[in-house]
């Protein structure tokens, strides 16, 4: 009995430690995630953040309905389409071709990783000198013949911000990427290789299934990063830029300016129930390809 008490007084005195040890970490999420989502979630809810009354699904509707949104979530969806698909692929491609030894892989790889180094202004201001209407794609083209565009004025716009998207993530993704190919057994490889498999086959059957975890972080972490582009929109051009490349955070943000709480909430939280959704369906995929490797 004596022993009985005395290793629940033990185990006691463990869960009150790690409670303490939590508490910090427990005290930041409470008071900097779930106390503003519920701020959040409640501005969704009434017609202003003064006289507070409960209007339900009011603003929810205001907002799907209002042409500036349906904008700014026809171009966000059309650029994450297609913008993270080409940075995943894209990446893990560049990291197959980097798992190689071929000349200047050392040099190759600082170049791609080298944008993770420049500031945001900085970047701008490359975008800036390269694609304005005087800059230097307009001067190259000028030479074959080409009239001048402008690149953030124009339908081109979107072709602008994706390759600023990919160039400034192509190179950790691709380190992600090639830290999995290094990670795949050697044992299961030199197998491949005796049953004659191709390098196809061994990289469909053998090298994707043990990349899917990895796939799946790229892809959730490219699609988040998408959302983000924001930052060098707005410094491009401003809070009101070409129709093509008006993002929902570009609606979000007018909203906040204007003080409209409740139209704000509302459309960030219908950004993130589809968040969640298209990230459950990533986990749902990434499980039914990942789970054989787990086993």
């Amino acid at each position: 009995m004596k022993k009985y008490g005395k290793s629940k007084k033990i185990q006691r005195k463990r869960k009150v430690s790690s409670g303490l040890f939590i508490a910090p970490s427990f005290l930041g999420v409470l008071v900097f995630f779930l106390i503003p989502f519920l701020v959040v979630v409640f501005y969704s809810m009434v017609d202003n953040p003064i006289s507070n009354q409960f209007v339900g699904i009011d603003n929810f509707k205001y907002v799907l309905g209002n042409a500036a949104f349906q904008t700014a979530v026809r171009n966000t969806v059309r650029f994450s389409a297609l913008a993270v698909p080409l940075a995943v692929l894209l990446s893990l491609l560049l990291a197959i071709v980097l798992e190689e030894k071929i000349p200047f892989r050392s040099q190759f790889r600082t170049f791609f990783l080298s944008p993770m180094m420049v500031p945001v202004a900085s970047i701008v201001l490359i975008w800036q000198v390269l694609f304005h209407y005087n800059g230097a794609v307009n001067d190259v083209l000028a030479v074959f013949g080409v009239d001048k565009i402008d690149w953030f004025k124009s339908e081109y716009s979107t072709i602008v911000i994706v390759i600023l998207f990919l160039w400034k993530n192509l190179g950790y993704n691709m380190i992600l990427f090639m830290a999995a190919l290094a990670s795949v057994p050697k044992d299961i490889l030199e197998v491949a290789k005796l049953e004659s498999a191709t390098p196809l086959q061994t990289f469909l059957y053998i090298k994707i299934r043990y990349l899917s975890s990895t796939i799946l972080f790229v892809t959730i972490m490219s699609l988040i990063n998408s959302f983000k582009i924001f930052r060098e929109i707005y410094l491009l051009t401003t809070d009101y830029p070409y129709d093509t490349i008006y993002m929902l955070q570009h609606y979000m943000n007018n909203k906040f300016r204007n003080l409209d709480y409740q139209a704000l909430s509302a459309a960030a939280i219908l950004m993130s129930l589809v968040m969640i959704v298209i990230i459950g369906v990533l986990f749902l995929v990434e499980n039914h390809f990942g789970k054989d490797i787990e086993g």
